[in-house]
């Protein structure tokens, strides 16, 4: 079974490079937020309007359980995926997680325009996302086998970087 799982956070890049990698591996691809939006027939901001972060958390935390059973799957998901204990478990125990870094200041020229990312949908995004990292970066790392920066780099050489780096843990 191969299984690989993107986590970091929002504008890291994990449904870009989850797209190519699942093309360069011939694998399927799924992002964990577009599934939520298709089952619930809601997008994510108005998830959030209705049922607030618990709701959708637990939304995520039902679709995570699920399609982190599936075989030969390469997952985007959520940047805040990470904050439950059991999302943390079954991504670990069903796959190779990757963690996509990302700067703070990357985040915010990525996410900038995007209307789409209810947390960011205030009056200073910059410090939501300085406290979201804050918070999560060590939750990232523990979750992770792997850490790649996105940076600046060309999308097909960080999937080179990845799949260099999956090999390189798998014939330990």
């Amino acid at each position: 079974m191969v299984n690989i799982f993107l986590i970091g956070p929002m504008g890291a890049g994990k449904s870009t490079i989850g797209r190519q990698l699942a093309r360069e591996l011939k694998l399927e691809f799924l992002d964990t937020d577009r599934e939520i939006e298709e089952r619930s027939g809601a997008d994510i901001p108005w998830i959030f309007d209705v049922e607030g972060e618990a709701g959708f958390r637990k939304r995520e935390a039902n679709m995570i359980t699920e399609l982190t059973e599936h075989r030969d799957l390469v997952m985007a998901t959520g940047g805040g995926a990470v904050e439950l204990a059991e999302n943390r478990q079954h991504l670990s125990a069903r796959g190779t997680v990757v963690y996509l870094f990302a700067t703070v200041e990357q985040q915010l020229e990525r996410t900038s325009k995007d209307k789409n990312r209810p947390l960011l949908q205030n009056e200073d995004p910059e410090q939501v996302l300085r406290d979201l990292f804050a918070h999560r970066h060590a939750l990232y790392e523990e979750t992770a086998d792997i850490q790649v920066a996105t940076g600046a780099q060309n999308p097909r050489l960080l999937v080179a970087e990845i799949i260099k780096q999956i090999e390189a843990i798998r014939s330990l």
